[in-house]
Order: C-alpha cells, then structure tokens, then sequence
C-alpha cells in the first residue's frame, strides 16, 4: 500500500524530471520523450520512471540510453527539490501501454464489422427531437423551479 508521502514524492519527481527533460536536457539523443507515471519504493532509495518515447524501435533505444546517461543529473534535480535523507535513484523504463492500446484499437478495427448503417442511426440521433425545440415555455418553466 502506498503512503501519502510516497504518492506526493512519486508525483513531484515526475514533475520535476518531465521538465527536466522537456526544457533542460540538451542531450540530442532525448527527443520526444513523456514521462508516463512514476513508481517510488516505499524506503525511498528508488524510483522508476516510466516514459513513452515517440518514433521506431532504433529511436527508442537511443532516447533510453540518453535518458539513463543522464540519469544524475536528472537525480540532482530531484534532490533539489525533494528534501529526504535519499535521493532516490532513478530508473527509466519504457512505457509500452500506448503502444499496446494503438495495437489493440488496429486488431479490433479489423476484427468487429464495419456497419455504414450505424453512421445514419447517429444523423439520425443527432437531429433535435420536435418535441424539446417547439415548446420553449417548458424551458422556462424548468429554469424558474431551479432557481426557487
């Protein structure tokens, strides 16, 4: 079960190294990389970062192994903002839960049937129904009651 202290310290940590990344990090290799959540052990000695990183496998790697590079100076940041015995030391780690829901949206895309007829049930649904637009006194009646 995860502590306040540790749920505040998981949340500042991936503030700080998401903007860390985003506006101080001039290392080339890091580039379009989101810090997803973050994971901190309860003794605070750890943290894993998850992030997401845009682009093919190759760029992938490259923007992890950047990332784990510069891995103490993004801990340097932390530490200066979260006053704890430890700093804890950061691990990145690839998020691949986008990556999977992409996928899963493209097998079920496949898989369910695709109807045009749903497409005219919504036209249809959407269209105002006669009775709502053409009393407009049951509107008013309706605000007179909230307001009382």
């Amino acid at each position: 079960m995860s502590s306040r202290r540790v749920l505040k310290a998981a949340r500042a940590i991936r503030e700080v190294v998401s903007t860390a990344v985003l506006y101080e990090l001039k290392d080339p290799r890091v580039r379009d990389v989101t810090v997803t959540r973050v994971e901190v052990m309860e003794d605070m000695r750890m943290a894993k970062v998850y992030v997401s990183i845009m682009g093919d496998q190759t760029k992938q790697n490259l923007s992890l192994i950047g990332l784990r590079n510069a891995a103490g100076f993004l801990q340097a940041k932390v530490a200066e903002r979260i006053d704890t015995r430890y700093t804890p030391k950061l691990v990145f780690i690839l998020d691949e839960g986008v990556k999977k829901s992409i996928e899963v949206m493209r097998l079920l895309k496949e898989v369910l049937p695709s109807d045009d007829t749903d497409d005219d049930d919504e036209q249809e649904l959407d269209e105002p129904e006669s009775g709502s637009q053409d009393h407009p006194e049951d509107d008013g009646a309706d605000g007179d009651d909230a307001s009382s």
